[in-house]
């Protein structure tokens, strides 16, 4: 008698060879990272005094999500430990993704930790316990007893609870705090504006040198994407699949993690029908889904009044289309009438606030502050930065979501 589960799964896949390649982090070609030369180049010259053992620029990275920041700094960061190592130069670096570490205790620990080799230097860095100040001591004494030059890479920098571990990691040098190792620091962010709320002094040390990273254009998608090709099997990608989905990613975004996405949806979807071939038409399908399962991510876990407050801006944007954001006072009329109808009682306005914010914090929404004059004052417009139909869509799926 055969096995049951003989019919259960499919033991060969036949649309993907190798679905890893579709992940974003995979450097295809033998490293080379598509449409980012001059963006290399201009990154390299900032932090080129470390293959010498000197002090590298402070690098600020500005640009939209998926425009290759992380992957560039990276790729830079480990290009120069290996041509450092061939000049007798002992260098490392250090990623910190600050939207998970985003106080100066965390961010110090994961720098520390990975940066560490306790079998030579024999100090502990714990995952907690330790004051502020006493990571930093060990810190400092594991830079300066393993290293010629570090860099410190701090993605997603605007997350950061306040500009302190900027300012110790910037100024150490000059402080005293490490002898005989430099520091460099490679700041990255998606808000072109993040630097003007920084410290003066902060900014003075940290922003050296500024690089921006536009967007890319639908050619560059397309060569990221052909780069990737080899995640599916000989034949199955219509001609077509690939020029369509670089050419609405361009259209709408211009970010690379969002078109590998649609073109792995486009995929699981032929997967999902029989079909033989990824077909061009799956595409439109495959970028819905990607941007509903993205959204629906970001608000995992969510509270109900959270979700309220998103479904009240969703509503207005969908029937106002014309309008750039609305008034904390407008979303707060709209979320109370959403309560009502869950029969739930309403937050207060300061409550909506916070929530407001909490949504700002995550790139969901975008806030911006106005003045209406000696009238009326000063105050808040909330914009959403996600498709208001696929919100509104996720919002509505029900209580699990």
């Amino acid at each position: 008698m055969p096995n049951a589960s003989d019919d259960l799964f499919t033991r060969e896949d036949p649309i993907f060879a190798n679905k890893e390649l579709l992940e974003i982090n995979h450097l295809p070609g033998e490293g080379r990272i598509v449409g980012r030369d001059d963006e290399i180049s201009n990154l390299a010259t900032a932090v080129n005094p470390a293959i010498f053992g000197q002090s590298p620029s402070n690098v600020l990275i500005y640009g939209k999500t998926g425009t290759g920041k992380s992957l560039c700094a990276k790729y830079v960061s480990q290009r120069l430990v290996d041509t450092a190592e061939e000049e007798g130069v002992k260098a490392t670096f250090a990623y910190v993704d600050c939207a998970q570490d985003t106080t100066e205790t965390q961010a110090v620990q994961t720098i520390a930790d990975s940066v560490n080799d306790p079998a030579v230097t024999g100090i502990k860095v714990p995952d907690k316990g330790l004051s502020t100040s006493t990571y930093y001591k060990r810190l400092w004494r594991i830079l300066d007893s393993l290293y010629d030059v570090v860099l410190i890479i701090l993605d997603e920098i605007d997350k950061l609870s306040d500009d302190d571990i900027l300012m110790q990691l910037s100024r150490a040098g000059e402080a005293g705090k490490i002898s005989g190792c430099k520091l460099g620091v490679i700041g990255i962010s998606n808000k072109i504006q993040y630097k003007d709320r920084m410290d003066e002094r902060v900014k003075s040390s940290l922003c050296e040198r500024e690089f921006v990273f536009p967007p890319y254009d639908a050619n560059q998608l397309r060569d990221i994407m052909d780069a990737r090709s080899d995640a599916f099997r000989n034949g199955v990608l219509d001609p077509s699949t690939i020029p369509r989905a670089a050419a609405l990613a361009a259209r709408e975004h211009g970010d690379a993690r969002k078109a590998i996405d649609i073109l792995r949806y486009a995929g699981e979807i032929a997967q999902s029908m029989g079909a033989n071939t990824v077909k061009e038409n799956f595409v439109t399908q495959a970028r819905q889904r990607a941007e509903t399962d993205r959204f629906r991510e970001l608000i995992r876990g969510s509270t109900p009044h959270s979700r309220y407050v998103l479904q009240a801006l969703a509503i207005l944007s969908l029937s106002n289309q014309q309008q750039d954001g609305f008034r904390t006072s407008r979303v707060y009329e709209v979320y109370e009438n959403i309560c009502r109808q869950q029969g739930s009682d309403s937050l207060s306005l300061r409550r909506v606030r916070d929530l407001l914010k909490e949504h700002a914090f995550l790139d969901i929404i975008e806030q911006s502050k106005h003045s209406g004059g000696s009238a009326e004052g000063s105050y808040t417009k909330h914009q959403l930065l996600e498709d208001p139909d696929v919100v509104k869509d996720v919002l509505t799926e029900g209580a699990d979501v």
